[in-house]
């Protein structure tokens, strides 16, 4: 039985960020990854772990996963706070250099 991880991606460092607010449905490996015998490059025999499927919702993926069978983990987002930040703070006097 094929195992699946259900978790929303980070948002990139690039500006675009279109994929950001979709939840993934990647699969685990089921075997290790070995050298190769004639070149010495990583591989494993399956490549179902290069599969990434994209949904709208968290239950798009969910209903997927029990639909097909899958053993699934879902990895909910953490969400951070902002800190207030200002650029005057940079030249404060009592600003403390790192």
């Amino acid at each position: 039985m094929a195992r699946a991880r259900i978790f929303k991606p980070a948002k990139t460092a690039m500006q675009s960020g279109a994929r950001a607010r979709k939840w993934v449905l990647a699969y685990e490996p089921a075997t290790r990854r070995q050298p190769e015998a004639l070149m010495g490059w990583i591989s494993a025999e399956d490549t179902l772990n290069e599969v990434q499927l994209h949904f709208e919702t968290m239950e798009d993926a969910v209903a997927f996963a029990t639909k097909n069978g899958l053993d699934y983990t879902v990895v909910r987002p953490q969400h951070s706070t902002e800190k207030p930040k200002s650029y005057a703070d940079n030249f404060r006097y009592d600003r403390i250099p790192n």
